[in-house]
């Protein structure tokens, strides 16, 4: 059935939101980086994801933890916590937009990684769309203008590992519901991200308190707002929007890091929006025709 107009509209303003509260919450995370550990950062960032999950674990009752599926979920842990790890270290160090915009290579990522590991099919047009994506990544970056930062490098590895824990989410999902799954990524990531606190913790000034809860409410608030989206219209109608990100983070550089928006930077994101959007196409026809994985 075909969705209402309006109803692509709101969604695709839910996503755009979302993607604000995204690059508000990288924008908070370079501040804060600058006085607390990102080992804390990170900690507290999981800590409140947990902390709005338990009103759902209170309404579900026990059934909430059982599973079969504890490799899966132990991996994707891990994964998505070391991704979040390497990220918010490029976001502490390199400009906000080119720390978000080597992030957003991730959905271009994950066929690569589902033909190698699944040995799913890939059609001609997702390969296209890979390409014209790492083409845009390249002139966004303009290694030629200037010397690129190596820790580009740990934003990709990131971004790897993002496309990876998107790959076991698709496995998972066979058996496990999408509230399980965010439940116990939360759960683990939170009680694994305590460990080093235990030798790297140090006292937060007071201050800092408000930026570290604004920043969790964002991560929650953008992450509601997604899921949203992506119930009320489907990824090829709003999905493109979520490219809308690095628009911001760009934006939030410049205004508070003095960081540099070139002409280099906007055709890139213009070039990279545009595979987004044909990979996302790609896929929906792959999926509709029976081809999953394409």
């Amino acid at each position: 059935m075909e969705t209402p107009q309006r109803t692509v509209v709101i969604a695709s303003l839910l996503v755009v939101t979302a993607e604000l509260c995204f690059a508000g919450v990288s924008a908070l995370v370079k501040y804060l980086s600058t006085d607390v550990p990102s080992e804390q950062l990170v900690f507290f960032r999981n800590l409140m994801a947990f902390v709005v999950l338990l009103p759902w674990l209170w309404r579900k009752g026990p059934s909430a933890f059982k599973t079969k599926a504890w490799k899966f979920h132990l991996s994707r842990g891990i994964a998505g916590l070391a991704a979040m790890y390497l990220f918010f270290y490029a976001i502490a160090t390199i400009p906000l937009a080119q720390a978000t915009l080597v992030l957003l290579l991730s959905p271009f990522l994950i066929p690569i990684i589902g033909r190698v590991w699944l040995k799913e099919r890939v059609l001609p047009q997702t390969w296209l769309a890979i390409a014209i994506g790492f083409v845009g990544v390249f002139v966004f970056l303009n290694p030629a203008a200037a010397e690129l930062s190596p820790v580009i490098a740990v934003a990709f590895v990131a971004a790897c590992l993002a496309a990876f824990t998107k790959t076991l989410i698709r496995q998972m999902s066979a058996t496990e519901s999408s509230s399980k799954i965010v439940f116990y990524f939360s759960a683990l990531s939170t009680l694994l991200s305590a460990i080093p606190l235990l030798w790297l913790g140090s006292p937060i000034a007071a201050e800092h308190w408000f930026g570290i809860l604004a920043m969790g409410l964002l991560a929650v608030g953008g992450q509601l707002g997604m899921t949203k989206a992506f119930s009320l219209a489907p990824a090829a109608r709003v999905g493109v929007f979520t490219y809308s990100s690095v628009i911001f983070a760009a934006l939030m550089g410049y205004w508070f890091w003095d960081e540099a928006i070139t002409w280099y930077m906007l055709i890139g994101a213009a070039i990279i929006t545009m595979a987004g959007y044909l990979a996302i196409r790609t896929r929906r026809k792959a999926e509709s025709s029976g081809k999953v994985g394409s």
